[in-house]
């Protein structure tokens, strides 16, 4: 559906409506742009979009269908970019990812939402209050919206971070827990987050560094410092991989530790009592000749050797580490 539709001159909006049919010609004199807003759009919908402001079939089917890889296409002077949008879902750190495709042509901007917006809906508002940027045209508002989205992918790096310190914490502390489960949950979020922040990389230098229709150059330093902060944060998302990957492994070895001083523990201990057991299994045959078998104090004496042998072999085993 068709959320806001709207036209800004040097600044200012001075016209909406509800549908997009002619409104590109309501655009008086220079400078003045389109902005339109959709929502997870249907077909019909969109197909007056695509007639009215003569967009790519390509770009309409991406559009359409969504769950596209973040990219940056140009379609004659019509530029087709492709961003994925993230926020958290719960305080876990499980991420709920949107998508944003967004069309620029020389006099327009078409915004097309499917999932969670990362927090756009004030984007617009908040230019509305700055006509003297929002005056520089489509640009303006494609900055406005790239540099939220980005900005939204902070939060969430950092809670990730946060949530792979308390795993590493865990793997190393003296509690017999296994996060195995929490690790593997977090990898997949990281995998998700990854495939949303990596490929989008290359589409934010193109618009710092390459001429591009309908685009004077003046937005080059902003989308710039668009560049720097999302590579930061990719820098982050590689290094969570890495950091997962040597916590899991990390994690396992810790296992095999444990598992390896149990058995140690078991072994000393079958050890210990594997004396009494040898020493009563021989007298219990019931052999008629038997060492100080009719002696008053004999029972007594095996005892105290029983307890010996066990408290040496207890004090051995502590020594080399077995318990």
């Amino acid at each position: 559906m068709i959320v806001d539709c709207a036209v800004y001159e040097q600044g200012q909006r001075v016209a909406s409506q509800p549908t997009v049919d002619g409104i590109r010609a309501r655009r008086a004199g220079n400078g003045g742009f389109v902005w339109v807003g959709l929502f997870e759009p249907t077909a019909d919908e969109f197909e007056a979009v695509r007639r009215e402001f003569h967009l790519h079939e390509l770009a309409v089917e991406d559009a359409l269908k969504a769950h596209q890889r973040p990219k940056l296409d140009v379609y004659g002077e019509t530029l087709f970019l492709v961003l994925k949008t993230a926020h958290l879902a719960s305080p876990e750190g499980e991420v709920e990812i949107g998508e944003v495709m967004l069309f620029v042509g020389p006099d327009f901007l078409i915004s097309v939402r499917h999932g969670e917006g990362g927090g756009l809906g004030d984007v617009r508002e908040r230019l509305e209050t700055r006509p003297e940027q929002l005056a520089k045209g489509p640009w303006a508002a494609l900055h406005a919206l790239v540099d939220r989205i980005v900005d939204g992918y902070q939060p969430v790096a950092d809670t990730m971070l946060q949530g792979i310190d308390a795993v590493e914490a865990g793997v190393f502390s003296q509690e017999r827990s296994n996060p195995v489960e929490r690790i593997y949950k977090l990898r997949r979020e990281v995998l998700r987050f990854h495939r949303a922040t990596v490929p989008l990389l290359p589409a934010i230098d193109s618009l710092a560094h390459n001429k591009l229709p309908g685009d004077d150059g003046g937005f080059r330093p902003y989308f710039k410092d668009v560049a720097d902060h999302l590579a930061r944060i990719v820098d982050q998302v590689e290094g969570f991989r890495d950091l997962l990957a040597s916590v899991l492994q990390a994690n396992l070895t810790q296992v095999g530790v444990r598992q390896n001083d149990d058995m140690r523990r078991i072994s000393a201990w079958v050890a210990i009592l594997a004396v009494p057991t040898a020493i009563a299994g021989i007298y219990g045959m019931n052999f008629e000749h038997m060492p100080e078998l009719r002696w008053t104090f004999g029972y007594p004496l095996v005892l105290v050797i029983i307890l010996v042998i066990c408290l040496i072999l207890h004090r051995r085993f502590r020594r080399a580490g077995w318990l």
